[in-house]
């Protein structure tokens, strides 16, 4: 399992964290977040006490953190409590500190939301649109992005009426599109453009957005057709409807002069906890 150490800046605090290749996940010292939202002289202590607090009210989040090696002060490897995305909120529910209202208020904020779109489900569209339009992203960018949900959703439900198994089998075969398109696989794709845990689609250009499209359509027309009965000919048409795009690519590029693949950067979760924190400052204010 390959992982990589880093340290994320915050609020005057060196969050470390890790990323687990394997997982596309990212993960926090959970010590380091307490000592970010406390300010205790003793983090250690306050991490030790949280922890047997949650795990005698029966909360699975502390018992399923995970123990991993990061660098400590001395400089050497120690195995450190980490926690994932969704454990890390949770904890940080659990911490009784000013700084650590504003992540409190924005879960409330969150799960609010979906409950209303459970209700409303055209709300789901909406919010898309105001994210994607407060990152900066065109009117015409975000059509295409739009549109290419429908296509995916269209070729998930026909994978799922094949008895395709969401998660791994979708995964392979979306790694083979993308590859047969694009040259890359899906986690080489996202190397190539710096990411980690980002949304690939969500950093393509428009013409990579609509040649993914491409393949995705293609891929789901050919299995419409064909009706396959196993994976493997599943897999099959993925690389015969990826190759179709692929093929619409090197045409482009030949008769361009430019490549179609361009490098792109997204925002990563610290960033995210900084806004987070800095509008809840500007709450206060």
């Amino acid at each position: 399992m390959e992982k990589e150490n880093t340290l994320r800046p915050f609020e005057g605090h060196k969050i470390r964290t890790v990323w687990d290749e394997a997982r596309e996940t990212w993960y926090f010292a959970v010590v380091d977040v307490v000592a970010a939202l406390t300010d205790s002289p003793n983090p250690q202590t306050y991490w030790r006490v949280l922890k047997k607090r949650l795990k005698d009210e029966g909360n699975q989040t502390v018992t399923n953190c995970n123990g991993l090696k990061m660098p400590a002060a001395d400089g050497k490897m120690r195995l450190t409590d980490c926690a994932d995305t969704e454990q890390l909120l949770r904890i940080i529910q659990s911490i009784p500190s000013p700084k650590a209202e504003p992540f409190k208020l924005w879960l409330a904020m969150v799960g609010r939301e979906r409950l209303d779109e459970t209700i409303d489900p055209e709300l789901t569209i909406d919010r898309a649109l105001e994210t994607y339009l407060r990152k900066g992203y065109s009117r015409e960018w975000i059509n295409q992005r739009l549109q290419a949900v429908q296509v995916r959703k269209e070729l998930t439900d026909e994978w799922q009426d094949r008895g395709l198994r969401e998660g791994a089998e979708y995964a392979i075969l979306t790694d083979e599109i993308t590859r047969a398109w694009a040259g890359l696989g899906t986690r080489q794709y996202k190397n190539f453009k710096g990411l980690k845990k980002e949304n690939l689609r969500d950093n393509m250009s428009t013409l990579e957005l609509v040649l993914n499209m491409l393949a995705e359509a293609t891929t789901t027309e050919i299995s419409r057709a064909r009706e396959p009965e196993t994976f493997d000919e599943s897999r099959q048409i993925a690389q015969e409807g990826g190759s179709v795009a692929g093929e619409a690519r090197r045409n482009i590029e030949q008769r361009s002069g430019r490549p179609v693949l361009t490098p792109k950067n997204a925002l990563d979760f610290t960033k995210v906890l900084g806004a987070i924190i800095e509008s809840g400052d500007k709450g206060k204010e």
